[in-house]
């Protein structure tokens, strides 16, 4: 995941003057201006809430994902185009069709800035109810970044950099997610996105070319999409959310910028819903802005919210509340299953509300 800043002014109004984001100028933030307005008060809303959210994900084992999460991570790094990737793209290929899903290897080339080729990049999809024609998306990357380039000391930067969390959560939530959609009452179908290149960056500094590139698996995703609707495709997604880095211990989730600035009432329907199923990682409250998978669906015309630990907008010292970000000490051990649970009940509720 990468931390751009953007220099804006102005004051957007959501839904009246007590929505209001005030867009400072600074490296890589948003600030909010106040809190988001309520919506979905009314009798339809009351209907969905009588619904009892605890059974939505009694399937779901959330020390069985951590063990998957562990078995990715002992693949040791996994860069785009290295044999830890291609072990692990094979690994959840195996498992998804044993599960019963239509599984893609979306394949595609990629050139970054400072390589001297392009290589070859792998999107994985795996389709539950492949034939529905609304479908929503969740989605995270699963490549490792090359270099650990928050370690204080440069000479750790080309060590082997595992990506727990910043890698191995996304599939491991997926693997186990997976199991439980048999037992929801679903109308709509749904894809399991797993991105390739979102981390494929080297130290260039002094590139000529400029900086590397960002999020390669999701921009071709969304030109595919965005191809295949314009040639007559039925199949539409409505709705997606990211999932980055979903792990940590004791997460917090607040509103991360983007999402809600363009996927507003979808951010307010996960967070309300997560009020609803007691899970306390989802703060009602605003965080940084972050560049992340996520704008390539959002410029797609697909709503999608980026669940993510984006630290609280009136920070300074850091955009994500997680202490091993692109470091060495991204390990299992520095994880927790709790994130796990906690966006399982959230995503179960809204899929199963999914129109």
């Amino acid at each position: 995941m990468q931390q751009r800043m953007m220099w804006m002014i102005g004051l957007l109004v959501v839904g009246g003057a007590t929505a209001a984001w005030l867009l400072t100028l600074g490296a890589g933030e948003q600030s909010v201006a106040s809190t988001p307005s309520s919506q979905g008060s009314g009798s339809e809303f009351a209907a969905e809430r009588s619904q009892d959210p605890a059974q939505a994900v009694a399937g779901f084992d959330k020390n069985r994902a951590f063990e998957y999460l562990k078995q990715i991570c002992d693949l040791g790094p996994r860069v785009s185009g290295t044999p830890g990737f291609h072990r692990m793209v094979d690994l959840l290929e195996a498992h998804f069709t044993q599960l019963g899903l239509q599984v893609e290897r979306q394949k595609f080339m990629a050139k970054q800035r400072s390589r001297p080729r392009p290589i070859e990049m792998t999107n994985l999809i795996a389709r539950y109810k492949p034939e529905a024609q609304r479908r929503v998306i969740i989605c995270a990357h699963y490549d490792t970044r090359p270099i650990a380039d928050q370690e204080p000391n440069e000479r750790d930067w080309y060590k082997p950099f595992i990506g727990a969390n910043d890698g191995a959560s996304g599939p491991a939530f997926m693997m186990e997610f997976a199991k439980l959609l048999p037992q929801l009452k679903l109308e709509v179908g749904v894809d399991f996105v797993l991105f390739d290149g979102e981390e494929y960056i080297f130290w260039n500094v002094n590139h000529p070319s400029g900086p590397d590139e960002y999020f390669f698996g999701s921009k071709h995703f969304a030109q595919v999409y965005e191809a295949a609707r314009k040639a007559g495709s039925t199949q539409v997604y409505f709705e997606a959310v990211l999932l980055d880095m979903i792990v940590g211990k004791n997460p917090i989730f607040r509103y991360e910028g983007y999402s809600w600035l363009q996927a507003g009432p979808l951010a307010q329907k996960l967070w309300k819903i997560a009020a609803e199923v007691k899970a306390p990682a989802f703060q009602p409250q605003f965080g940084h802005s972050v560049l992340d998978d996520h704008l390539a669906l959002l410029q797609a015309g697909i709503p999608t919210v980026n669940i993510v630990p984006a630290s609280s907008q009136h920070r300074m010292d850091g955009f994500l509340d997680y202490p091993h970000w692109h470091r060495l000490s991204d390990i299992p051990a520095n994880c927790d299953p709790d994130g796990f649970d906690q966006v399982a009940r959230v995503l179960a509720v809204w899929l199963q509300r999914a129109r």
